[in-house]
């Protein structure tokens, strides 16, 4: 029996997958997989040594865990498919926005199921995961699954009602990231720096500095944020510029829309 089953091999698929092996939380024989894209099924086969199976069904019999990794709206079709397979067996969802008592509506009574949210910096082991759980998912399961979060990045067990916000703060913010380090590249290029070594620049300094926030015992980014500005100096005239410009309240203000978004879905 397979030890974990994927049912879509898209990029989080890969990426998941991609994290456990090479941290050798699974070796790629314990793992199977099914996708139409028979291509994407084999490419992870020859990168990670997984097992393909020819239907649904067939990974579903034999499998401990079942990952969704399809698109939400297939849900309706996938999961009647799996229904009467699963034996003993945990479902566990990275689909966004159908909540556990939704995916146990297709399923047989008492099915232990456990949603995953994980964010795009799966692809680089960096991602930022959490985790919540049905009634009959008992904490030998959630212990494997946080166990695999761990090994493509970080994981935080949420109540369910707190994935909305989890998916903005952690799902959106990615993209909030890569503009702020392109927009400060591009104006160096302004200056005359090479763009490529302008985004490495940014980039680091970006990274390092999560890095700091996150072993900041305090957890105090003002503080921080103090330490680096020299009175009468170049950081605290960009800070008192971004303030001007309302830069907190921009930011503020697009966290705000994604959650009103998200609840509109």
């Amino acid at each position: 029996m397979y030890k974990l089953g994927f049912i879509g091999c898209g990029n989080m698929a890969t990426a998941i997958i991609n994290g456990a092996v090479s941290s050798e939380f699974l070796k790629g024989e314990s793992i199977c997989v099914f996708d139409v894209d028979i291509g994407k099924a084999e490419y992870l086969k020859k990168a990670c040594g997984v097992n393909y199976c020819s239907s649904v069904e067939e990974l579903a019999e034999n499998c401990e865990f079942v990952v969704l990794a399809v698109k939400p709206q297939v849900f309706p079709t996938v999961l009647p498919q799996i229904k009467d397979k699963l034996n003993k067996t945990t479902v566990v969802s990275i689909g966004a926005g159908k909540t556990l008592q939704y995916i146990g509506s297709f399923l047989k009574d008492k099915t232990p199921i456990i949603r995953v949210m994980p964010n795009i910096n799966a692809k680089v082991g960096a991602s930022m995961s959490a985790v919540c759980r049905n009634d009959f998912a008992d904490e030998n399961a959630l212990t494997f699954v946080k166990g695999l979060c761990e090994s493509f990045g970080e994981v935080m067990e949420l109540p369910e009602s707190q994935f909305p916000l989890f998916g903005v703060i952690a799902g959106c913010s990615p993209a909030y990231a890569f503009m702020f380090i392109d927009s400060m590249a591009r104006e160096a290029v302004k200056n005359g720096m090479k763009k490529d070594e302008a985004l490495k620049i940014c980039a680091q300094a970006v990274l390092g500095s999560a890095k700091m926030i996150l072993e900041d015992k305090d957890n105090n980014p003002w503080a921080l944020i103090n330490s680096v500005c020299s009175p009468g100096g170049t950081t605290i005239e960009g800070v008192a510029k971004l303030q001007e410009e309302k830069f907190d309240t921009a930011v503020m203000d697009a966290v705000k829309a994604s959650l009103d978004k998200d609840k509109k879905l």
